[in-house]
């Protein structure tokens, strides 16, 4: 039977299913680089909030006799991951299905199609680090994800360098440092450590040179490298192609409750034919957010 002698109906239940496998190995072709990233949640509201608590301060001296001191967290900041509706389509008109073009269409489309929602993905995870030095987008705590300033009940903690630095072992070292020097919303120690280094591609060399040496880069000493020696950075270094600042770098920390993708609803596909024109049209969707809770869960330098 030639596809010219369907009706819309027929075209559908001929040809959904074909699409939708298509599609479905399309889109898996595409690495899920945010994963890396961001902790995936789900949710089952329009947006998620989390209230950040502080913790207590330091336990005090018991004296003989005496009752014990209390202390009470509070509520520091609240950070909300509002979820948006991505979805796209295209259509096939009656006349291309009665010219037999409906496999050539469809498969080419189908693709771009799932290509596109991919890659929509991705951009807006990375975003999330692109603009992490930003006045524009603030966290809960009123400022950017990578800040000097960020306040807390007892002063101020930062995440970034003091001096911003492209990708060497002075800065890389320095970021490390500044992990361990973590303090929570109480100014106490959290002992937190950085677990993963973030990268463009455009400072791959650099960072495998560094990740993987036995002694330093760059010197004719025979010094070894440290932070390879020690064991630093345990889950290495990923590169991620939606980074748009190509001597930025981010290391991904220990600390929970950082950076999150909160998946409202999985990428759904469906197909449906209009009456009116004939056309047969397929269409993807799926709604989700990314953001961060934590800043401490990722240290971040815009470059030099």
């Amino acid at each position: 039977m030639k596809i010219s002698l369907l009706n819309c109906l027929q075209v559908l239940n001929y040809y959904n299913r074909k699409i939708n496998a298509l599609f479905g190995l399309e889109y898996k072709r595409y690495d899920s680089e945010h994963e890396e990233i961001f902790v995936k949640e789900t949710s089952d509201r329009a947006f998620e909030e989390e209230v950040m608590l502080s913790g207590f301060g330091n336990a005090a001296i018991k004296a003989e006799g005496s009752g014990v001191n209390y202390d009470q967290a509070q509520e520091t900041f609240t950070a909300r991951y509002t979820h948006n509706t991505i979805a796209l389509a295209f259509a096939i008109t009656e006349e291309a299905i009665e010219d037999n073009l409906y496999d050539r269409l469809a498969s080419r489309y189908t693709k771009a199609l799932a290509r596109s929602m991919a890659n929509t993905k991705q951009v807006t995870a990375a975003n999330v680090l692109n603009n992490g030095f930003s006045t524009s987008f603030l966290g809960g705590d009123g400022s950017p994800l990578f800040s000097t300033t960020h306040a807390t009940i007892s002063g101020t903690f930062r995440n970034t360098l003091a001096t911003a630095a492209d990708l060497n072992e002075t800065s890389l070292e320095q970021s490390l440092i500044d992990i361990a020097a973590f303090t929570d919303e109480r100014g106490l120690k959290i002992a937190a450590q950085g677990m993963k280094l973030i990268i463009p591609s455009e400072s791959q060399f650099t960072a495998d040179r560094l990740m993987s040496s036995a002694g330093r880069v760059g010197t004719a000493d025979n010094d070894i490298n440290a932070i390879k020696n020690k064991g630093m950075i345990s889950q290495g270094y990923v590169v991620n192609h939606y980074l748009t600042d190509s001597d930025a770098f981010f290391i991904m920390t220990d600390v929970p409750n950082g950076l999150k993708y909160f998946e409202r609803s999985p990428i759904r596909t469906s197909m449906e034919g209009d009456f009116e024109t004939g056309n047969v049209r397929y269409k993807a969707r799926e709604r989700y957010s990314f953001g961060f809770s934590d800043p401490r869960g990722a240290f971040g330098s815009s470059g030099a």
